[in-house]
């Protein structure tokens, strides 16, 4: 359902497109770490979880990394939707 919210922003013929797209990639594992922190806070000793939650947590921020060095804008537009920290650079 809440995948599905984000699909309706995006206008129809952008949808078959970029259903592969970083910021679709993005929304998609930061609804995932959401669960999984939920999860965890519950379960403090499910360890195999959090094993999972730092794998989707570098692999967003790859993706943010790739976005954010191929255009800031729609990084910026992103990171503001999400209402996620952005990266701290080196």
């Amino acid at each position: 359902m809440v995948k599905n919210s984000f699909i309706s922003v995006i206008p129809q013929e952008e949808k078959e497109e970029n259903s592969g797209s970083a910021e679709f990639q993005v929304f998609h594992f930061t609804s995932k770490i959401r669960r999984l922190t939920l999860h965890l806070e519950l379960h403090k000793r499910d360890f195999l979880s959090q094993r999972g939650l730092l794998i989707i947590l570098g692999k967003r921020q790859r993706l943010l990394t790739y976005l954010s060095n191929k255009n800031k804008g729609r990084y910026k537009k992103l990171v503001d939707q999400l209402d996620i920290r952005e990266q701290k650079t080196r």
